[in-house]
């Protein structure tokens, strides 16, 4: 884009099931942007979530000072109820979260509306599609009477809709209120995402593939209908990386106008003594579980090794880290440069353990492991578990090296072992190991990194691609290594990812203070005051198309 001067909204109202609601990655694009653009609109970015029956626990911080007489206006008048107050993140922007199981009664009236207009097809619907689509409505509505309310015509305004679940916003507010500039962001499309969960060759053939029969095939047609409409609809239709934009045009038949890479906020990062500190905790939390489930003492200048995100085994690579850290054992000749490797994956958990949480407030030593000596938290269906599977399958034990620990639940500082947030146990970690076959951007090995933690991560990630076009990914000692994954590649790059395990743990300690610098280096190149400027590109198109509409 050659102009100077872009188009820049007087109000945004940007709108996600995961505004004040953690359950994913897009929670932490937005928590963490939300600073950057707090300071740039300053209380004229509105983020809209859904109420949901638990009040949105801390996330959400209620003032009914806030717009009180639109509030009651939108009742009286729209039976739509909303509770106003501030995100409790860096910036503490605005949040809207609007009420939608109301909607339920109308829901064959809004598929109906969205065929009708936009030939969205919800008939072969199931799943957590119908409630997504009741939130979307309601954000749409939210926008439409706040806008209405505060006499927003001749304003740039802009309503920026994330991921399908949020498409049917985008599309009521096209057709009930053309004078909004909207926004369509795709995190990862349905249909690759389904592909690359089902074992399928998503990038040996994505070129020649139809979007809408594979849709088909895998029974998602409600989902990637809405997905492609609101793309195609959107004023301005964004993906968080080239590997998405690719993924779009070739299974929604539309090319991303703008792509919008996630950054990172620094300020959540603690610095100096704090981290130090932190480090020092979680280490020694982390090598006393060890010792607990094992039952022998743990060297506590160990190699601490991990991964994290959601349970997609293959998606994530869960499965090639296991491999890798297996052709380890299987070298290892002895002991030296212990390596322990923790799967931070949320799984169906049950509660955590009686047995290992006694020993651990008890300071109980014990000369013999526990039973599942390789799990901090009893699972629903254990026996049927994928990761736990496969470390039992591999042959994996408590005196070997490296040694694995799944830690199967969300780190919110309330797991009943632990009790510290993920960004507390980030911290005690040496390496970080993110081997995704499908990955659009990759929030956590870029977290890894603005930690100070060097990360092995893939070309098959957003993030990693972007680490080798900032000329870093080649060598872990540049504090990214990003491996080489294709289709069929697998074993490959099970020993590359191992090697480079090896690699780092030779480096000495002088050594890895200069790569733990390299990487806080890289991290400020993806701080969000860098990448916002993406987003003002996408809105100036979305306003100017939106412009030329209402002419």
């Amino acid at each position: 884009m050659n102009r100077k001067v872009l188009d820049k909204p007087e109000y945004i109202f940007e709108s996600s099931w995961e505004v004040c609601n953690k359950v994913g990655g897009i929670y932490t694009v937005l928590s963490t942007k939300a600073r950057t653009l707090q300071d740039i609109f300053s209380d004229k970015i509105l983020f809209i979530g859904p109420w949901l029956n638990k009040e949105n626990g801390t996330d959400f911080i209620e003032d009914k000072t806030l717009f009180p007489e639109w509030k009651t206006a939108a009742w009286n008048s729209e039976r739509l109820r909303v509770r106003i107050g501030r995100w409790n993140v860096a910036g503490c922007p605005l949040a809207v979260l609007v009420e939608y199981l109301s909607f339920r009664k109308d829901i064959n009236k809004i598929f109906y509306q969205m065929w009708d207009e936009f030939r969205v097809d919800s008939l072969k619907a199931y799943g957590d599609y119908e409630e997504s689509c009741m939130f979307a409505y309601a954000a749409g509505r939210a926008v439409e009477s706040f806008y209405r309310f505060y006499r927003l015509d001749g304003q740039r305004v802009v309503a920026h809709f994330n991921e399908w679940t949020l498409g049917i916003g985008g599309l009521y507010l096209r057709h009930a209120l053309p004078s909004v500039a909207t926004v369509f962001t795709t995190h990862a499309t349905s249909v690759g995402r389904s592909m690359a969960g089902n074992g399928r060759a998503l990038y040996a053939s994505m070129e020649a593939c139809d979007g809408d029969i594979m849709a088909a095939e895998l029974n998602i047609e409600a989902k990637h209908s809405l997905e492609k409409q609101a793309a195609v609809h959107a004023d301005c239709f964004t993906a968080v990386s080239d590997i998405t934009a690719s993924e779009c045009r070739c299974l929604l038949g539309k090319s991303p106008d703008m792509v919008t890479p996630n950054g990172f906020e620094s300020s959540i990062v603690p610095v100096g003594e704090e981290f130090e500190r932190r480090r020092r905790d979680s280490r020694a939390m982390l090598i006393k579980v060890a010792e607990r489930l094992w039952g022998c003492t743990v060297n506590p200048d160990t190699m601490l090794v991990s991964t994290s995100g959601r349970y997609e085994y293959r998606n994530k690579g869960l499965d090639i880290f296991i491999d890798a850290l297996n052709i380890i054992r299987q070298s290892s000749e002895d002991g030296d440069g212990d390596i322990i490797a923790f799967v931070m994956v949320p799984g169906h958990v049950a509660n955590a353990r009686a047995d290992l949480l006694y020993l651990i407030e008890h300071c109980v030593e014990r000369d013999a492991p526990l039973q599942m000596p390789y799990a901090t938290h009893w699972l629903h269906g254990m026996e049927n578990d994928r990761i736990l599977n496969y470390i039992l399958q591999k042959g994996f034990s408590t005196t070997g090296n490296p040694r694995i620990i799944f830690i199967p639940c969300y780190l919110t500082g309330h797991d009943g072992i632990f009790n510290r947030t993920y960004y507390d146990l980030l911290p005690a970690m040496d390496l970080t190991v993110y081997p995704s076959y499908y990955e659009p951007w990759g929030y956590t090995p870029l977290e890894s990194i603005a930690f100070g933690i060097p990360t092995i991560t893939t070309t098959l990630a957003g993030f990693g691609l972007w680490a080798l076009s900032e000329g870093a990914g080649a060598d872990i000692r540049q504090g990214v290594k990003t491996i080489r994954r294709t289709d069929d590649n697998y074993f490959e790059a099970s020993e590359a990812i191992a090697q480079t395990i090896l690699e780092f743990r030779t480096e000495s300690k002088a050594g890895r203070s200069v790569i733990r610098s390299r990487c806080q280096d890289l991290a400020d190149r993806a701080a969000w005051t860098n990448f916002i400027e993406s987003y003002a590109k996408a809105y100036d198109i979305a306003l100017r198309k939106s412009s030329e509409r209402m002419k």
